[in-house]
């Protein structure tokens, strides 16, 4: 690690990087998944990033759903009842974000996508992702790395019944 990435404070001081996740579901009730560029192995997840200073986190949701899938066409039926956190490895940390974070605690959101596939384009100005897919949104959890794996339990839980309602209809 370079000097200059070196983290300032030890890993248990860190805050938490506010961000946010957005469960996007199609109108079968399925949840729009990616796998990742820059992760090894089969690391797959929900859009989600980084609240800018002063921004709203729903805006924000809307904002990353962009930048990340290169679609807006969506619009936000739920939101989370809490921010939740998790902890990145600590070896992970002191390279992600220079070192400044331990984790993320984030805002999550359920929007419904109101586009067709060909609206999804993942090659973007910053690309995230190589290939995307619909699942069932109580499947998800088993293709998440496993430091995350908790947090997406429980944004799946607080989700699900708003993903079987839209699969009625």
């Amino acid at each position: 690690m370079s000097k200059k990435h070196k983290p300032t404070l030890p890993y248990d001081q860190r805050p938490y990087r506010p961000g946010i996740g957005l469960v996007l579901l199609n109108a079968q009730g399925l949840a729009f998944v990616a796998q990742r560029i820059d992760t090894p192995g089969n690391s797959w997840q929900f859009p989600q990033g980084g609240i800018d200073e002063g921004e709203d986190p729903r805006a924000t949701a809307l904002r990353e759903m962009e930048e990340e899938i290169g679609t807006n066409k969506a619009e936000i039926i739920a939101e989370s009842a809490a921010w939740i956190s998790y902890d990145l490895p600590p070896e992970i940390a002191d390279r992600s974000w220079k070192g400044r974070y331990r984790g993320q605690t984030q805002k999550w959101f359920c929007a419904r996508f109101t586009g067709a596939d060909s609206d999804i384009d993942l090659d973007t100005e910053h690309p995230e992702f190589c290939r995307w897919q619909w699942m069932a949104l109580d499947e998800v959890p088993a293709l998440i790395i496993p430091f995350k794996r908790a947090l997406y339990d429980t944004v799946v839980a607080e989700f699900l019944p708003l993903a079987r309602t839209i699969a009625l209809r």
